[in-house]
């Protein structure tokens, strides 16, 4: 009897040994879960942030396009009228086209809703 108490009380220790074990796991995993969620927020408000920056400078980079281009008819005009040979540059091929970039690389599909 004496041998089935101490067996049963070492069980008992050792099942809340492993209570625990597996609570002190739990409480580990949620501060973890917590910093990679900061993390992701963290990183989306940066995706979100460059997202409207590289929209901007698209939005400028059309607008310095169409300035170029009435800045080249101007000249062509005056070209034609004066007789006069003036060096005009063509507008670089990349410039027409903003959404492909000169580099080789795979765009990055995110949204900002996607995480939430």
């Amino acid at each position: 009897m004496e041998s089935n108490r101490d067996s049963a009380r070492r069980s008992r220790m050792r099942k809340r040994q492993h209570l625990d074990d597996l609570l002190n796991d739990v409480t580990l995993l949620k501060n973890e879960n917590s910093r990679i969620e900061m993390q992701m927020n963290m990183y989306t408000q940066d995706y979100v942030a460059m997202n409207s920056k590289n929209t901007i400078m698209r939005s400028e980079v059309m607008e310095l396009i169409d300035r170029l281009k009435y800045l080249n008819s101007v000249l062509h005009f005056v070209e034609e009228f004066s007789g006069m040979a003036m060096d005009i540059p063509e507008i670089p091929d990349p410039l027409l086209k903003p959404w492909q970039h000169f580099c080789l690389s795979h765009p990055i599909i995110a949204d900002a809703n996607m995480l939430q």
